[in-house]
């Protein structure tokens, strides 16, 4: 080990930081805090539980997802919002938008939520995003009439688009290396839980008389939103990586040593603790090189360092980062995942089903997915993103390529083809295995992890607007896509499986078992001589700085 030695000096008043290990450098090799996968989840609780917590956020999201898609064919709801059905002039329009304005409320919600991050603490804008959802959702519950219900969505999907920007940013500041990539599996996970959980809430209130079949599963979303916003107010530490940025050292440490259930003095949390800083400093240095004019510490350079802040990540040294963080938000949609949650009821009928059936198939396409995010949580750390993701697209493809062909050949007379009409079935299922275990948490992961960190905010935010813009569009376009093309929307996804497959092969770099200090080497863009010797100057002066107190 290159780090045996220690400063033993030490106070009342300073034993938290004396401990500094005086044979420290940037080469060193440390042990890991832990293995990974389920055994590296099962020892570090603390953090564990934070993250799962903080993951409520996701599960929002995916609860709206299956309430909707029970919901677009409840006679109940149909009456009350008559313009969205198959029978009205322009349906399959006003369902889409009625449907994609939750995407768009979070794609505003998304791209303020960076700034918000960045001013407040991850910790206080989730509080304010529940603020927001919980409104929204009240509103969705009274609405009365098309219009209502759709401002009512869109609000509810800014405090929803906030929220899944900023868990997933929370989880990778607050993860270790070794299992970052499984914490931050819980957002997919929530997500898929909370599509399953109101699926089946909202398959059972559909048989109540009046509007209260709808509106209960619409009221009970509240619920965890609050749970959420009381739980971070309450309990949730903030992130050691924001405090180190507002020059909150000390205290970045004690959150650091709590969140890695480890003494202060560890040499493992002090070496994190020392590259948190040595970041944070570089990050700024780099800031003011790049925008020397705008140094001074007035109101309306700050607004200005904020504007040129986001052009930055489109700038060398971050545009291949914000590449990869949108273009996998990018497939994640148009490989056709949600056009399946959302209209599952309306894909199983022209693979033949009856109504009871199809209601019945999307809840168990919902579990389906489920479990294969519950794979993830073992494989993303073990093998990789980018492994993954590649399979993912192969499995993809094979489904939708093999249903366009049995739709495409069978779907005119169904019921005299029933074995073909289950086996489109089961190709469905697989595909649903395959996202959730693939294209479904990857995503959710990388951006979170690959952003320096005076970027990471805006990276994140970017990346996740990506996601909402591209669910918005597939939520338009979809209901008129399977309506007038039948099995060419599942050709249309086929090909986007198959983008995602070459995308992923040539672009996408393999993150996994890299400290999100290490991402510089990883993407080779900020890893010139003069970088390395400018933060292995800024990590030994911490080094003394350390020493002497």
């Amino acid at each position: 080990m290159a780090i045996e030695t220690e400063t033993k000096r030490s106070d009342e008043k300073g034993d938290d930081i004396q401990h500094v290990q005086t044979a420290t450098t940037t080469q060193a090799v440390l042990e890991p805090y832990g293995p990974s996968g389920f055994r590296g989840i099962i020892s570090s609780r603390y953090v564990v539980l934070c993250a799962a917590f903080s993951a409520i956020g996701g599960m929002l999201f995916g609860y709206d997802q299956g309430v909707i898609s029970v919901t677009l064919v409840m006679p109940q709801f149909l009456e009350r919002f008559p313009e969205v059905s198959e029978m009205a002039s322009g349906g399959g329009f006003y369902k889409g938008l009625m449907t994609g304005m939750i995407e768009l409320g979070a794609l505003i919600g998304a791209l303020n939520q960076g700034w918000i991050a960045d001013k407040i603490s991850r910790r206080y804008s989730i509080i304010v995003a529940v603020i927001v959802f919980t409104l929204g959702s009240s509103l969705q519950t009274a609405s009365v009439n098309y219009p209502m219900l759709v401002s009512a969505r869109f609000i509810g999907g800014v405090g929803i688009g906030m929220l899944s920007m900023v868990v997933p940013l929370y989880i990778s500041e607050i993860s270790p290396p070794e299992i970052r990539g499984s914490l931050l599996v819980f957002e997919e996970f929530s997500i898929v839980f909370g599509i399953v959980v109101s699926f089946w809430i909202t398959y059972g209130t559909k048989e109540i008389l009046g509007n209260l079949s709808w509106q209960l599963p619409f009221a009970l979303q509240i619920i965890p939103g609050l749970l959420l916003g009381l739980g971070a107010f309450i309990s949730l530490p903030f992130s050691p990586r924001w405090l180190a940025a507002k020059g909150r050292e000390v205290e970045a440490l004690e959150v650091l040593a709590k969140l890695r259930m480890l003494p202060n003095t560890d040499v493992r949390v002090q070496r994190e603790w020392m590259d948190i800083i040595a970041e944070s400093k570089f990050q700024k240095q780099v800031l003011e090189e790049r925008h020397p004019e705008l140094v001074a510490k007035t109101r309306m350079n700050r607004l200005k360092l904020e504007i040129v802040s986001w052009t930055d990540c489109l700038k060398p040294g971050c545009w291949r980062r914000t590449h990869i963080g949108a273009g996998l938000m990018f497939f994640q949609q148009f490989v056709g995942i949600n056009a399946l949650i959302y209209y599952s009821p309306t894909l199983f009928k022209t693979m033949g089903l009856d109504y009871l059936m199809q209601l019945i198939m999307s809840g168990v396409l919902n579990i389906t997915q489920l479990f294969g995010v519950i794979s993830s949580l073992w494989t993303l750390d073990r093998f990789g993103r980018k492994s993954i993701l590649l399979w993912g697209s192969v499995g993809m493809f094979i489904s939708h390529f093999s249903i366009s062909i049995l739709v495409g050949l069978y779907s005119s007379n169904w019921p005299s083809h029933r074995p073909e009409g289950w086996t489109s079935v089961v190709f469905l299922l697989f595909y649903m295995i395959s996202f959730g275990a693939s294209w479904g948490p990857v995503p959710w992961a990388m951006p979170a992890e690959i952003f320096p960190s005076s970027l990471r905010a805006k990276g994140v935010a970017i990346s996740t607007c990506s996601n909402w813009l591209n669910n918005f569009i597939i939520g338009l376009v979809t209901p008129p896509l399977v309506q007038n093309t039948g099995f060419g929307a599942y050709v249309f996804f086929a090909v986007f499986c198959l983008g995602s497959f070459a995308w992923t092969y040539f672009f996408v770099p393999e993150t996994n078992g890299k400290t999100l200090e290490q991402m510089d080497e990883v993407f080779k863009d900020r890893g010139n001589a003069e970088d390395v010797e400018k933060k292995e100057a800024i990590f030994l002066q911490i080094v003394r700085r350390m020493e002497s107190r």
